[in-house]
């Protein structure tokens, strides 16, 4: 697997097909977010683009095998400013954004920072706060003790710090909040989520607020996927 490396972060990162529009792969798993997560989805990117889409996908930083330090003031632009980076590094300027779980987050924060980068978005059943901080500090934390050996540079209140950065706030997308979902320029496809780290609430209020927004309620069940999936790639020719 190739190796992107942005000041003292090195990102893993693999790419598969060489069509002519680029596709960024933002995988689920929440802090562990990786490559390895995809082929054990319904829907995989690489598999189902790679055919006519230069489909980007990336170990994010301390999930798989990408490494990095761990700081109090990392949070939603540190991740952002690492898939900029990479796709800065692979000469790519314009892009569309596949994220699962974590990546709608990841996708509302570079459609803030960067929307002119970003040519259209699918979240697959992004997380989303519902009334519920605490099922996503656990999360962190059961991933924060994974890591901690490997991190002496880091101090309980250092990964404190970066949990309450990412988690803490009330925002209902973590990332950003409906303010900029509801001036969101990037046109978005959401694949509606349904249990309490992915809450249908959060899929449908993404929706009713973006000025360019299709909800896709049933697409992870076996009689649904292939329609889905013909109904993504629909979508990202429109953009491309």
């Amino acid at each position: 697997m190739p190796t992107f490396t942005r000041g003292d972060a090195e990102i893993h990162y693999e790419v598969h097909g060489d069509g002519p529009a680029a596709v960024l792969a933002l995988a689920p798993g929440g802090m562990r977010s990786a490559v390895s997560y995809w082929p054990r989805m319904t829907w995989d990117p690489m598999a189902r683009l790679a055919d006519g889409y230069r489909v980007v996908a990336m170990d994010q930083r301390n999930a798989g095998s990408s490494k990095a330090p761990i700081r109090p003031t990392d949070g939603w632009a540190t991740y952002r400013d690492d898939q900029l980076g990479l796709m800065d590094h692979l000469g790519i300027e314009r892009f569309h954004v596949v994220g699962m779980c974590i990546g709608g987050s990841f996708i509302a924060e570079l459609a803030h920072a960067a929307p002119e980068r970003v040519a259209s978005a699918v979240m697959l059943q992004p997380i989303g706060l519902d009334g519920d901080h605490r099922i996503f500090f656990d999360m962190f934390d059961g991933w924060a003790e994974e890591v901690k050996p490997q991190h002496p540079e880091a101090s309980d209140d250092d990964f404190a710090a970066f949990r309450r950065n990412l988690f803490g706030g009330d925002d209902f997308l973590f990332s950003q909040g409906e303010a900029f979902i509801a001036k969101c320029p990037v046109p978005l496809l959401v694949m509606m989520g349904n249990d309490a780290y992915h809450p249908e609430a959060t899929s449908r209020r993404v929706v009713q607020l973006a000025p360019d927004a299709m909800l896709v309620e049933r697409w992870k069940e076996p009689e649904h996927i292939e329609a889905a999936a013909a109904t993504i790639r629909q979508f990202l020719d429109a953009h491309s």
